[in-house]
């Protein structure tokens, strides 16, 4: 049923943007081609997006992006990260799944991928992903710091 509702959400508002998008596009967009808008302004709208947290426009905008470049994985991970903060796992594994596939390192990528797994239960893949963090940040950073933070609490949660 939460599917059904986010599907409807996310309907409404695509097309609540292309209405947008169709009044900016008659008055030339203000880009001088009156083209459409690059994959690279479409990203960046969607960042905007996660950061006010509307995940729902977000995933409109980088789903449009990974349309154009489907071996970009900055889009895929922050695909990935708003389906999971829209509650649809099994879209945000595979969102992180093709983003890791592209770029194996990708650090926020693998720290997302983990906080997936910590919200699952699943603490052996969480650690799995802890451990390639840690050798992806030889002297540490922020992605294995919030990753160990969060495995942390899941083992005070389950008291182990």
């Amino acid at each position: 049923m939460q599917r059904i509702l986010n599907l409807m959400a996310v309907g409404l508002i695509a097309v609540g943007i292309a209405v947008g998008a169709g009044g900016v596009m008659a008055m030339g967009g203000g880009g001088g081609g009156g083209g459409p808008v690059s994959p690279e302004s479409t990203y960046a709208q969607a960042v905007e997006k996660v950061k006010a947290k509307d995940y729902a426009s977000a995933i409109l905008l980088l789903r449009s992006v990974v349309a154009q470049q489907p071996r970009n994985a900055d889009a895929l991970n922050y695909l990935g990260f708003s389906y999971r903060e829209s509650g649809d796992l099994e879209n945000a594994m595979e969102a992180y799944r093709r983003a890791l596939a592209v770029d194996p390192n990708h650090k926020r990528a693998n720290e997302y991928l983990g906080e997936l797994y910590v919200r699952l239960g699943d603490l052996p893949k969480a650690e799995a992903q802890l451990a390639k963090l840690d050798r992806l940040c030889s002297f540490g950073c922020a992605e294995y710091e919030e990753l160990k933070r969060k495995i942390a609490a899941l083992r005070r949660r389950r008291g182990s």
